[in-house]
């Protein structure tokens, strides 16, 4: 029977019905009293010289406060890097500075020139459209390899070029790399892109600075998915406020998907203008004004390689991408396409020779960094695209290629740094089978020629590390903060539990996933246990939600909270039952001495460490309150096989997905139904990249799809119902709670099968095609079947 409580259950999200109802407190609800707006002059232009602002006629206009521009902003430090990339050499990465406003050029369309304060948002904007601006525009670059080619415009006058690094990992195995080629029986070459993507979450960026001068303190209200991280980057590194004199608070957020992580100009102005004028000031991003300003993602060029023995055995791999970082370094974009993609490459394969380069270049583009999965799904899409091409080019069965060259003996060390602590990679793949019906897919598909339509079957494994965390381990590769999260644990004297927590939820369902944890740990009912996030005067410092963290990293410090809070309660009731706190047991809300019919509610201990009559005062001190930090020793390491059907129409090239299975290792399950919610969402994710998305900019640098009219996002009718399993499951070893790590998976393991489906589907119809790029839009699709 399936569980109606605790961990393994899945009770609705207690947070829908504040979401449902329109209840939500989302940063936009958010209006102080006097609060003035800002709008943003941006660059039209993708690269440019300065040459004058003349603001005069702007101030002058009704409603205009002050009008800012980057002048102000002198002497103050700009938005900081968060991760320092070396490269091959041992020389650090090229770090530009990066204004709050423009100093001096533009070098993206978007880039923020001047920032009008005003009354009303409608004066503001009024105002900026009167600015006076001399701006001399500069030749643009926007190709990667045009970016590295002598003579090319330089993006930062002041960097040597426009390679920000030249990473090779490992590269002590470059040479015995190069050597496995030379002997392999077959080589599988495929060049490809993996397209830029927007992440569009349902609500813009926002921002609200407010400044108390009584106190001198400043507090920031913004969409964010770390609001410790962004007190840390603003005040120590911008705007020189001491985090004590700074609060910053992420209410509900409406998606996130990786694009509000980042500490961005517009909080960083927000909160320094609310003290230079001593009045709230609040930003909304337009939707347009999204497209230009937050960060992208993806957008890597790679050739991959694999080299194979006689008897179909992978003996090494190795691959050249180019990474774009737009025009800036965005707070974690040195270590997306280094350290969480290189990592990866081994997938789920015992390759015993892996070598990854990887050149990130300065184009005249918004900055890019992590979308959801980071560097995983690069990895994941090479890998898995060129596993099938090599199937097709040697004429075996894919499943047959893949199994044969599992990992299957764990713990495993990668040839890339990494290892995995567990997994079943066969498992995963045999329930695969099994959901997917493959054996049916004959006869699916000759239905589907009777209708005119092409039909492919696309498989892929993966394996993602997430649980982003260990910080001895990222602090060597590069990271400048550690990666632990906390938790407050507070026990009121009548039994319920306030459990303020370092990470953050914009969708992942924490404050119905958390409590089944604490409430099975004592046995009493979920409704007691109360989660606050996402304020940094409230909740202890942590590193907030990304890279699949929440339950395996914050979820194990309240767990190391809570198992503190349990031991003292112990004591407790030791005391209250004159019984030696060796024999307390407890269960199901009860203290009681072993072997006795001695018991003692959870609330008559709580009750009792406020109110210490019955034990003395210098053996135990009164309260009951913890706090614990969790830095965990390794990544989680969740995998999966996913398998896709697509029906192609021959004579338009519309790819329509009919089936989608996944098979997901995630440890053990916290709440089933949120967890196949997430595989749901992530999935989404994967089919839009897979098929509709894709940033374009043209010549110039101008963004071409910069609004939904153009930028083609996944529909409900885009879609089709997946099935989905994680019952397979191979618990972490190294976190208390066996958990993985389920909210990227999705938009990992999507991505390539569509592709191997797509390429299949139109292999049945004779055409010799091994890849398309994404997206596989009608016209590629058509192109590449017509020649």
């Amino acid at each position: 029977m399936p569980k109606d409580h605790g961990i393994g259950a899945s009770p609705k999200r207690r947070e829908d019905l504040r979401f449902l109802t329109g209840s939500g407190r989302y940063t936009d609800d958010i209006n102080l009293r006097g609060q003035a707006y800002v709008h943003f002059l941006r660059s039209d232009m993708a690269h440019g010289k300065i040459n004058g602002i003349d603001t005069s006629a702007a101030a002058a206009m009704p409603g205009v406060i002050r009008i800012f521009t980057g002048a102000d902003f002198e002497g103050l430090g700009g938005l900081p890097c968060g991760w320092q990339v070396t490269d091959k050499h041992g020389q650090p990465m090229q770090e530009p500075g990066h204004p709050v406003l423009a100093q001096g050029k533009v070098r993206h369309v978007g880039d923020p020139i001047a920032a009008v304060v005003a009354e009303t948002r409608e004066q503001a904007r009024d105002a900026a459209e009167a600015i006076e601006l001399d701006i001399e525009e500069l030749p643009a670059v926007v190709d990667m390899k045009a970016a590295l080619r002598d003579g090319a415009p330089k993006v930062h006058d002041d960097l040597t070029s426009n390679l920000c690094y030249d990473w090779g990992f490992v590269e002590e195995n470059k040479a015995a790399v190069e050597e496995a080629f030379q002997k392999a029986a077959h080589v599988t070459t495929l060049e490809l892109v993996n397209n830029r993507l927007i992440a569009n979450p349902m609500e813009p960026r926002v921002a609200v600075g407010d400044y108390d001068r009584a106190n001198d303190d400043s507090t920031l209200y913004t969409t964010s998915q770390n609001p410790h991280v962004i007190r840390l980057l603003m005040g120590a590194f911008v705007l020189g406020i001491p985090e004590h004199k700074l609060r910053v608070v992420a209410p509900d957020v409406g998606g996130g998907f990786g694009t509000k992580i980042f500490h961005y100009a517009e909080e960083a102005f927000c909160t320094f203008a609310a003290k230079q004028i001593n009045r709230p000031v609040k930003w909304t991003a337009s939707r347009s004004e999204a497209f230009i300003s937050d960060a992208h993602g993806r957008d890597h060029v790679t050739k991959i390689q694999l080299a194979l023995d006689a008897d179909n055995n992978f003996t090494a791999l190795r691959t050249e991408t180019y990474a774009n970082m737009g025009a800036y370094l965005s707070t974690f974009a040195p270590s997306v396409p280094t350290w969480l993609h290189g990592t990866l490459m081994a997938g789920n394969y015992k390759t015993p020779l892996i070598y990854v380069n990887v050149k990130a270049v300065f184009t005249n583009t918004v900055p890019v960094d992590a979308y959801r999965g980071a560097g995983r799904p690069e990895a994941t899409f090479q890998l898995e695209r060129v596993v099938d091409k090599a199937a097709l080019e040697l004429g075996v069965d894919p499943i047959a290629l893949r199994r044969q060259n599992f990992i299957t003996e764990f713990p495993y060390a990668t040839p890339v740094a990494v290892e995995y602590d567990t997994g079943d990679y066969h498992a995963t793949m045999d329930k695969l089978e099994e959901i997917a019906d493959l054996k049916g897919f004959a006869a699916r598909r000759a239905e589907s020629e009777k209708r005119g339509r092409l039909r492919g079957l696309g498989l892929n494994c993966y394996i993602e590390a997430c649980g982003i965390a260990p910080s001895h381990l990222v602090g060597q590769l590069g990271a400048r903060a550690g990666l632990y999260e906390s938790a407050t644990v507070r026990v009121n004297a009548t039994g319920g539990l306030v459990v303020m927590t370092g990470s953050h939820s914009h969708g992942q369902g924490h404050e119905t996933s958390f409590p089944q944890v604490i409430a099975e740990m004592i046995g009493i009912d979920e409704s007691m246990v109360e989660i606050v996030h996402g304020d940094t005067s409230k909740i202890p410092m942590g590193m907030g939600t990304y890279g699949s963290r929440s339950i395996a990293v914050g979820g194990s410090a309240m767990v190391r909270a809570t198992e503190k809070i349990i031991k003292k309660a112990k004591k407790i009731a030791a005391h209250l039952m004159e019984a030696s706190e060796a024999d307390i047991e407890l269960k199901d809300g009860r203290f009681s001495v072993a072997g006795t019919d001695k018991s003692v509610a959870w609330g008559d201990v709580t009750l009792a460490a406020y109110v210490p009559h019955n034990y003395p005062l210098e053996e135990l001190e009164p309260g009951l309150e913890e706090t614990a930090f969790y830095d965990p020793s390794n990544f989680t390491y969740p995998s999966g096989a996913y398998a896709c059907e697509v029906e192609v129409d021959p004579d338009t090239g519309k790819v329509t997905i009919e089936r989608f299975s996944a098979a997901d290792d995630f440890g053990n399950i916290i709440n089933p139904m949120i967890v196949t919610g997430q595989v749901h969402g992530g999935i989404g994710q994967g089919i839009g990249q897979a098929l509709l998305e894709g940033a374009v900019y043209d010549e110039n640098g101008q963004l071409l799809n910069a609004s939904y009219m153009d930028y083609a996002m996944p529909r409900a009718s885009d879609l089709p119902f997946y099935t989905v399993d994680h019952s397979c499951q191979t618990p972490c070893t190294h976190n208390p709670l066996g958990v993985k790590g389920c909210g990227e998976a999705g938009a990992i393991g999507s991505p390539p099968a569509v592709v191997n489906a797509v390429v299949d589907a139109l292999r049945s119809a004779g055409k010799d095609i091994t890849h398309i790029d994404m997206p596989l839009s009608p016209a590629r699709v058509w192109a590449a079947m017509n020649g």
